[in-house]
């Protein structure tokens, strides 16, 4: 929630984080994440700790259960995505599927 705050504050017009899955990639699907100034009609709202999160409602299915993280490690600093649905990743990992 930190790491979102943080970039929040950097766009003076973004309200919240919009996420979902894109078509696209070897395994077919890819996460995308963006800044978000309105809700639009049929999006999921999530609030939680100080932090506003629009779902699509093409991406809820794949979305459900799916929790997000900022790591920082030797291999990696981003977020990252635990999805539940998930069945397969490609090997660079930069899509799944489901």
């Amino acid at each position: 929630a930190e790491q979102i705050k943080a970039r929040l504050d950097e766009e003076p017009e973004a309200t919240a984080l919009r996420i979902g899955v894109k078509a696209r990639g070897c395994s077919g699907m890819a996460y995308f994440m963006e800044f978000a100034k309105d809700v639009e009609e049929g999006d999921e709202v999530v609030e939680q700790n100080g932090v506003k999160i629009f779902v699509d409602p093409n991406s809820m299915v794949f979305m459900l259960g799916t929790k997000i993280d900022y790591v920082t490690d030797d291999e990696q600093e981003g977020f990252v995505f635990d999805n539940p649905n998930e069945k397969g990743r490609c090997g660079c990992g930069e899509s799944f599927n489901a």
